[in-house]
């Protein structure tokens, strides 16, 4: 019975430790044809593909990438803002396994933009 209890605490463990790479791999924006590459290994995600600014393919857009210690699927980072030519912290989030979401809070304002993973590219 202990070797059971064992066993399951263990699973229990690594199940939760498993979670935390969950928004690895490529994202598509839910209203542009955009996508970006999450790599946790290197807590960054870059632009993936950008069908309206092919330019932009390669840059970093998060950064310091982190999964919350206190619960699971909750990630903190930081945004390259482009309008304010400068990174904002951010929370990601996922409500389920395809989707992600992306909360940033600029003074008073507060801004969600939702990704899909993109399970075909």
């Amino acid at each position: 019975m202990i070797i059971r209890s064992l066993c399951f605490t263990f699973a229990l463990l690594f199940s939760s430790l498993a979670l935390s790479d969950d928004i690895a791999g490529i994202w598509k924006h839910a209203e542009h044809p955009a996508w970006i590459e999450i790599n946790m290994a290197e807590g960054r995600a870059t632009v993936f593909r950008n069908d309206n600014k092919p330019e932009r393919v390669g840059r970093e857009m998060l950064k310091e990438i982190k999964a919350s210690s206190k619960l699971n699927n909750l990630w903190n980072g930081m945004l390259y803002v482009e309008k304010l030519g400068e990174y904002k912290r951010v929370e990601i989030s996922m409500p389920d396994n395809k989707r992600m979401l992306i909360t940033g809070k600029v003074g008073f304002f507060s801004r969600t933009v939702e990704w899909l993973r993109d399970d075909k590219t």
